[in-house]
């Protein structure tokens, strides 16, 4: 069927059913960010691929909202279909809760998946529809309905990650994620987003595409730890070590029964902007409960010194298929057919030599041109174009190692470049470095920090449309929470301290559309610096060890300390990849890592 064949039978069955208006999200039942191939609902019903977005079907309109990452894309995608586009944040925009406030009428019904939004999302949509009396079926999958050959949900195999790699034993976790709900005088925990799942328990799994989670909810007491999830993914080896751990497997779906069953009298600790609305709406009226970011969310994002020294080793390895592969395609470029989705693949390649690499880390961005402008541009069989010696070549790729997980961005020159983009490469540059080497007091958060980057662009009175940083996981989800940078945040989401161990992404760009795109991308680690008598500072260091390119820059425009700045990251680069390349790898990156 055709996304409008599509749009037609889900109004039909709407109609049948009640319906007057139908909210299809992005999310799984766990709240990710990626979902897998059974989830993609949204997909499925517009057609548009990007990683964030929600669609609302009515009779007579059907809209997507998304934000600037994805404007370009999902216009390209959206045409000839019903669909509109509403670009989240731009001006006479409307916002969905406000557009469904002013587009229901007296007494209409709302629909939606409840395990597909958030409890406090569902919250938050009946506060805002009550006076006008709106109605909510929520129960019901009506895009399951119309879905014909759907695909089963995953079950990919479970591995442990031993301590080693993990630096924190599983049994150590339990307790202190048990200890913080007991100060939170609740006697059970419900947690359901994979990636803390899969972090507590020291597991991994492949059940969404690029990210190594397993598809599972877990209730925490002071006693047990029930894991629901499909018990064929578990090998026997896990399954005991588990076991041994106090944890216990139940059948996938029986985490809604189970919390029917929940005596009066318990306090349960939930994240009610994670757990998804059907799960909460199943716990009992009488058990109360305690709402609150995720026990596991601070812990997590606050890298251990074995993760830290770990992900510096993943980073050399990444660093050294990086530089092999931009040797490669500087030097083959325009000499043989070399296309965004075959230079893809002998990236995959170039990493899959190193020893321990397990894959992707999400699915690469090789945007030639004018494609570097679409901020996410994903490369499909019907846009792949050839890379050709002239212009601008943006790439953005991640990889899995049992190190830890990279994510790097190099906007690369493939031959001549215009005043233009020299300019702005530099520019994106200055800020990229400048945020790098920030020196700040301990108590600083993403949103004291997002102007470093911004800096030269915005004195140009040029942006760009997305935050400049997020949180990366270890062998994990390459988005993680709950620290970012970026210039403004959602009210009712403080901004996080930024602790020493966290990771997070500095990756500043600049975008003009049906021309070029500039993201210069590596993932910094934060450090203690000096204590004095003003107290603790705090600095970064770059984990990412792979060159800028000399031929985008125009010297002229930076500071010298700014190309001081680059100098000694240059220096760094060879010293650390240099031992790993052949003579003519070597002698390369010796030139293009020279001081300017």
């Amino acid at each position: 069927m055709t996304v409008t064949e599509r749009i037609v039978a889900l109004r039909k069955l709407m109609k049948k059913k009640g319906i007057d208006a139908y909210l299809v999200p992005t999310d799984d039942f766990h709240g990710s960010e990626y979902v897998g191939d059974y989830f993609k609902c949204r997909k499925y019903i517009t057609g548009f691929t990007g990683s964030a977005g929600t669609v609302v079907i009515m009779q007579d309109m059907a809209g997507l909202w998304t934000d600037g990452r994805y404007f370009i894309q999902a216009a390209q995608q959206l045409e000839g279909t019903p669909v509109t586009l509403f670009k989240m944040g731009e001006p006479d925009v409307p916002t969905i809760h406000k557009f469904l406030e002013e587009n229901l009428k007296e007494g209409m019904c709302l629909g939606f998946d409840g395990r597909t939004v958030s409890g406090e999302e569902a919250d938050q949509l009946k506060k805002n529809l009550e006076k006008k009396q709106v109605r909510f079926s929520v129960n019901e999958d009506l895009i399951g309905e119309i879905w014909q050959n759907r695909p089963s949900l995953s079950c990919e195999q479970v591995m442990e990650l031993d301590v080693k790699w993990a630096g924190k034993s599983r049994e150590d976790k339990i307790q202190e994620i048990r200890t913080k709900l007991k100060e939170k005088g609740a006697s059970l925990f419900v947690l359901t987003s994979l990636d803390d799942i899969a972090w507590l328990l020291n597991i991994r799994g492949n059940d969404i595409h690029c990210c190594p989670v397993v598809l599972s909810y877990l209730v925490m007491d002071e006693k047990e730890i029930r894991l629901f999830a499909n018990e064929k993914a578990f090998p026997e080896s896990v399954k005991k070590a588990l076991s041994a751990d106090g944890v216990t497997i139940y059948p996938y779906n029986d985490i809604y029964d189970y919390v029917q069953t929940i005596s009066g009298e318990k306090k349960i600790y939930l994240s009610r902007s994670n757990v998804n609305s059907r799960l909460i709406s199943n716990i009992p009226e009488k058990v109360t409960i305690l709402d609150g970011e995720n026990l596991t969310l601070l812990p997590k994002a606050v890298k251990n010194e074995t993760e830290v020294q770990n992900e510096k080793i993943a980073h050399i390895k990444d660093g050294v298929a990086m530089v092999k592969f931009i040797h490669w395609l500087k030097k083959n470029v325009g000499k043989q057919e070399i296309t965004e989705l075959s230079a893809a693949d002998k990236l995959y390649d170039f990493r899959s030599e190193q020893e321990k690499f397990l894959g992707n880390s999400f699915d690469p961005i090789i945007a030639y041109g004018a494609h570097g402008a679409i901020v996410h541009y994903g490369a499909t069989e019907e846009t792949n174009i050839p890379l050709e010696p002239k212009g601008l070549v943006l790439m953005d790729t991640g990889g899995h190692y049992l190190e830890g997980t990279t994510d790097i961005t190099r906007t690369v020159v493939l031959g001549p470049v215009t005043e233009k983009e020299k300019k702005y490469f530099t520019a994106v540059l200055r800020g990229h470095l400048n945020l790098a080497a920030a020196k700040f007091r301990y108590g600083c958060t993403g949103l004291n920090l997002d102007s470093i980057a911004r800096g030269p662009l915005w004195a140009m009175g040029e942006d760009y449309n997305h935050g400049t940083g997020h949180g990366v996981g270890y062998l994990l989800n390459v988005h993680e929470g709950p620290q970012s940078f970026r210039w403004k945040n959602p009210a009712d989401r403080p901004a996080p301290v930024l602790e020493e161990g966290m990771i997070t992404s500095d990756e500043p760009g600049y975008y003009a559309e049906n021309e070029f795109g500039i993201r210069h991308e590596n993932l910094i680690v934060c450090k203690k610096a000096e204590k004095t008598a003003y107290g603790q500072f705090m600095k970064f260091e770059s984990l990412t060890m792979v060159p800028f390119d000399l031929e985008g820059i125009d010297p002229a425009q930076m500071e010298a300390e700014e190309r001081a700045l680059l100098n000694q990251y240059h220096a760094l680069v060879y010293e650390k990849i240099s031992p790993y390349l052949d003579e003519d790898e070597k002698s390369w990156l010796k030139e293009v890592t020279q001081a300017i």
